[in-house]
């Protein structure tokens, strides 16, 4: 007959050796799907800087060509091309800048103020930026505009000397001249106002000048209303004029005239 005895935990047949080796082979496992994460990671950021690098050197090479095409003259085609790089790079103040200065060329006077707005926003620090929106606001007219970049590009870049002596000193000239025909203006109004006002006598209504000739006017048409006229053709024909006065008065015989209304 079979005897039973005791018997042990299975878990206690795991020597502690070999725990620990598993312990350590789960660490090992979590560390390589650690290091699996951070791989992926660090290789998408490294694709995008490649992929960043690649748009500043395309957009790079797309300026270069524009700007060739513009000291040619070639204006629209390195719009064409300053267009592109703005598709890989619409950061680049440089490029706003530039189409800017070609939109002026070509006297597109309303995009070349927006791209250089575009372009001092993107770089408030670019001193040729602000000259270049200063120009731009001038050939609109915007007089006062133009002043104020002017002097933005000079708080900016004190010791340029084409801003100063240049841009800002013919722009204040404008100002100045603009000025002057505006009070012209207001002059040569006020002069018009006083002409009208003397051409228009100031008549006394009251004067015996006056008082005479209204009376003389006023007998003649009295004695004119006291003599009536009248046309009578006859019945052969003959037209006589009668003149009748109020006290002899002239009727024909009514058998021998008719009266013509």
């Amino acid at each position: 007959m079979a005897s039973f005895g005791w018997k042990r935990k299975i878990g206690e047949k795991v020597s502690k050796a070999t725990s620990q080796q598993f312990e350590a082979e789960a660490a090992d496992d979590k560390d390589l799907g650690d290091d699996d994460d951070a791989n992926w990671v660090l290789a998408a950021k490294r694709r995008k800087e490649v992929l960043l690098e690649d748009c500043v050197r395309k957009s790079k090479e797309l300026k270069d060509e524009g700007a060739n095409l513009a000291e040619n003259r070639r204006y629209r085609e390195a719009l064409v091309k300053w267009d592109e790089a703005l598709q890989l790079t619409p950061e680049d103040a440089t490029l706003y800048e530039m189409k800017s200065q070609v939109l002026m060329s070509l006297h597109e006077m309303f995009p070349a103020v927006h791209a250089a707005e575009m372009a001092v926003q993107r770089n408030p620090r670019s001193w040729d930026a602000w000259q270049t929106l200063g120009r731009a606001q001038l050939g609109l007219g915007e007089i006062a505009l133009a002043i104020r970049s002017f002097q933005v590009s000079l708080h900016i870049f004190p010791m340029n000397p084409e801003v100063w002596k240049e841009d800002l000193s013919w722009a204040r000239k404008l100002q100045e001249q603009q000025k002057a025909t505006k009070t012209e203006a207001v002059h040569a109004l006020a002069r018009g106002k006083e002409l009208v006002q003397e051409s228009i006598p100031d008549y006394d209504f009251e004067s015996d000048e006056i008082v005479a000739v209204c009376a003389a006017i006023a007998e003649k048409e009295k004695a004119l209303s006291a003599a009536k006229t009248m046309v009578i053709v006859s019945a052969s024909g003959t037209v006589e004029t009668v003149t009748e006065q109020d006290n002899r008065p002239a009727t024909p015989d009514e058998t021998l005239f008719i009266r013509a209304r």
